[in-house]
């Protein structure tokens, strides 16, 4: 195996300054000469990096700038699409390989994936919150601050609607029907179905809306609901993670949370209220009820409280 040095002060400043789009033909040349990879593995690589790379820019983020958090959310999003464990697996191995490159050629500081965990055995869930947590949350936002209002009416919609923060994100002007109270999510697979919205998430969007009748907008994203004050284009995944990490901690919470676990724990709240897993299907937008399945996870002593009231045979 090639050992591998140090760079000197003056190949770490080169390296900062070379071009994005630079990086990944960096990288390749890293991977066949310095680790000399066998021609598979750099193959697997080069194909998973590509796919982290898009992702990364699709967040409005160079890769050289995610954090751990962020790459977490990546690796989760992949694991509920249904990515195979191994193929995770490997995915993680590149994203490590990645991340050493950058760091030895000064890109980045510190790596990241340090503090990156292995997902468990299985589909891993999120953590869940409660009720009075998600409330603590919003009722925490500073509405004085120019994006307070525009962050409360995101999170409370991605939460009481259980949307995707890719759907979130991708939200338009013309998918909003505040009158009849429904968005039209365009979920995966351009897949289309209607949202009902809360009285709570309908009155404060109305609000929000009226604010951002006021912003104005680079060419092309004129019709996104949710829009960056500072760069006036649409916000970017890492922007929503970022935000309610922040505004979680200044909760008191200290879960590992992302923009998913607002959905997960709708979800959860919805079966528990006594929903039927068809209907929360309907509200998620999964293609199978096994997906629904795995997300609705009910602590036992919820489970022990159904036999006890329910079970015919418990009856005196």
């Amino acid at each position: 195996m090639a050992v591998e040095t140090p760079r000197t002060a003056e190949q770490k400043r080169t390296a900062v300054e070379t071009p994005r789009m630079e990086i990944k033909k960096l990288y390749e040349t890293y991977i066949r000469l310095e680790r000399s990879y066998s021609p598979n593995t750099i193959e697997a690589y080069l194909s998973d990096v590509e796919v982290f790379v898009s992702w990364a820019e699709a967040q409005g983020c160079a890769v050289q700038e995610m954090a751990s958090g962020e790459i977490e959310a990546f690796v989760a999003e992949l694991a509920e699409a249904g990515m195979a464990p191994r193929t995770l697996g490997r995915m993680l191995s590149a994203l490590r390989s990645l991340y050493r490159f950058l760091t030895l050629e000064g890109f980045c500081a510190d790596n990241p994936m340090k503090l990156v965990r292995n997902p468990a055995a299985g589909r891993r869930l999120p953590e869940v919150l409660l009720p009075d947590e998600v409330e603590r949350i919003l009722s925490g936002i500073d509405l004085s601050l120019p994006e307070g209002r525009r962050d409360r009416v995101m999170l409370e919609v991605l939460y009481s609607c259980g949307l995707r923060v890719s759907e979130v994100c991708s939200l338009r002007l013309s998918d909003v029907h505040l009158d009849e109270r429904y968005l039209r999510i365009a979920g995966k697979g351009s897949k289309v179905r209607l949202v009902p919205l809360s009285e709570r998430a309908g009155a404060e969007l109305g609000l929000w809306m009226e604010e951002r009748a006021e912003l104005d907008t680079v060419p092309g994203d004129e019709d996104f609901v949710f829009i960056s004050h500072k760069r006036r284009r649409r916000l970017s995944r890492v922007t929503v993670f970022r935000n309610l990490c922040r505004y979680a901690l200044d909760a008191g919470i200290r879960k590992r949370i992302s923009p998913h676990t607002l959905r997960h724990s709708f979800a959860t709240s919805l079966l528990e209220g006594g929903a039927s897993l068809t209907a929360i299907q309907a509200m998620l937008g999964h293609e199978s009820i096994s997906t629904t399945e795995i997300y609705m996870h009910v602590d036992r002593s919820a489970l022990r409280r159904q036999v006890d009231e329910h079970f015919p045979r418990n009856e005196d």
